[in-house]
């Protein structure tokens, strides 16, 4: 990543260059598009995001992650500085050394979306001898009680459900919080396409729990609370290592990305074209419905006749009897598929690192066993091994 530099003299008189915004420091964006990908009906709330760069210095490369610290939704907020029973303009001091107050602090510097341990034990030294005092104990006791309590509650839960446990000041009851981590968004977008912009796919986390709504830190707060074109939303660009298009623009590339795993594969589309690439590209891309779910549907289609994708093969999982992922689909084109492999295309995988991102290795190494006539260890090795480490053909982005 490239950003805008601050100039800084050193003890011994040379100047040195800074980055000026960074992950410590992030750059205040403008959302300038917001427009909901998934159509009614649909079990999802995708997004499509763009935010203004302009001002930032930053610039990127298909492959590379925009890093957005959320805020927490304001009616959490304040329902927590209610059960606290705390003034919301206590006075505090950020991180830099400025005065805030409590609700600002609890807006953007601290996860409340998800109780923590901490939390519990904090509970436990205020709580009175009683009823509820003991079913805490009880919970502290058991280490996988502790997991399962958590998981679904927030802030708010936690303090309703022990009411009678007080904290005197906010700085007693901010210590018993997690700091808001930024999350990481793959870009969506070839800046050479889009100057001074980042485009982002995001699935807003949406979920009912302890008779609650609920919803994600980050993706939460960028589809219902981030406003147009206010400079709102801090961001910072987070360099990828390795998941980059090859040098030679004649090599094809195949791309796996159901559903947001998509994203990083639209900015490579992007980018190849404006390069005049005359290698192949060749996309699977899933979702559930293809009524609602299809991800830039009209998009996608008008790039196959366009000649900009030259194989785009769909999977739909819930749109038949029995679900079909994009493993599936590999596996039917197993003989294509091989082919440009053992041609020298490069092989990436966006997405889900638990099911998806296993089912499709499982199924590389089948149509290598399959197709290459290989022994089942032999496959493995040719995967593992020679497509991934070896030739590092074999790139993957998953979480």
């Amino acid at each position: 990543m490239n950003s805008i530099t601050e100039r800084n003299r050193t003890e011994d008189g040379l100047v040195a260059a800074k980055p000026a915004y960074s992950r410590k420091r992030p750059f205040w964006a403008k959302l300038t598009r917001h427009e909901r990908l998934t159509k009614p009906g649909s079990g999802k709330d995708t997004r499509h995001l763009v935010l203004e760069l302009e001002g930032s210095g930053f610039t990127y490369t298909p492959g590379d992650s925009l890093g957005a610290y959320g805020s927490n939704a304001p009616a959490v907020v304040d329902e927590l500085i209610r059960l606290l029973g705390l003034d919301p303009e206590w006075p505090l001091t950020d991180s830099e050394g400025d005065i805030t107050t409590l609700r600002n602090t609890l807006l953007r510097d601290y996860t409340v979306n998800r109780a923590n341990r901490k939390i519990l034990n904090g509970l436990a030294e205020r709580l009175p001898q009683g009823a509820q005092r003991d079913q805490l104990m009880d919970i502290l006791g058991n280490t996988d009680r502790v997991r399962e309590y958590i998981e679904t509650r927030d802030y708010v839960d936690v303090l309703r459900e022990f009411d009678q446990a007080k904290f005197e000041t906010a700085e007693a009851f901010l210590a018993q919080l997690t700091p808001a981590a930024p999350r990481l968004y793959s870009i969506a977008s070839a800046l050479e396409a889009h100057p001074g912009e980042a485009h982002l796919c995001v699935t807003v986390v949406r979920y009912t729990s302890h008779g609650r709504p609920k919803k994600g830190f980050a993706s939460g707060f960028l589809a219902d609370h981030a406003d147009l074109f206010v400079q709102a939303v801090p961001v910072y660009v987070q360099e990828s290592r390795s998941f980059r298009l090859p040098h030679d623009l004649a090599r094809d590339i195949i791309m796996v990305g159901p559903g947001t795993g998509f994203a990083p594969f639209r900015a490579f589309i992007e980018q190849r074209a404006l390069a005049g690439a005359t290698g192949r590209n060749w996309l699977f891309f899933g979702e559930q419905h293809r009524a609602t779910d299809f991800l830039y549907e009209e998009e996608l289609l008008s790039w196959k006749p366009k000649g900009v994708l030259n194989r785009l093969d769909l999977a739909f999982s819930r749109d038949q009897p029995e679900k079909i992922y994009v493993q599936h689909r590999m596996l039917e084109q197993a003989k294509e598929l091989w082919k440009w492999i053992v041609n020298g295309a490069n092989f990436y995988v966006c997405g889900d690192a638990h099911n998806m991102a296993k089912g499709v290795h499982d199924a590389l190494i089948r149509i290598a066993a399959e197709q290459g006539g290989l022994s089942p260890e032999a496959a493995a090795e040719f995967v593992n091994v020679t497509l991934m480490r070896t030739d590092k053909r074999y790139l993957r982005d998953v979480y």
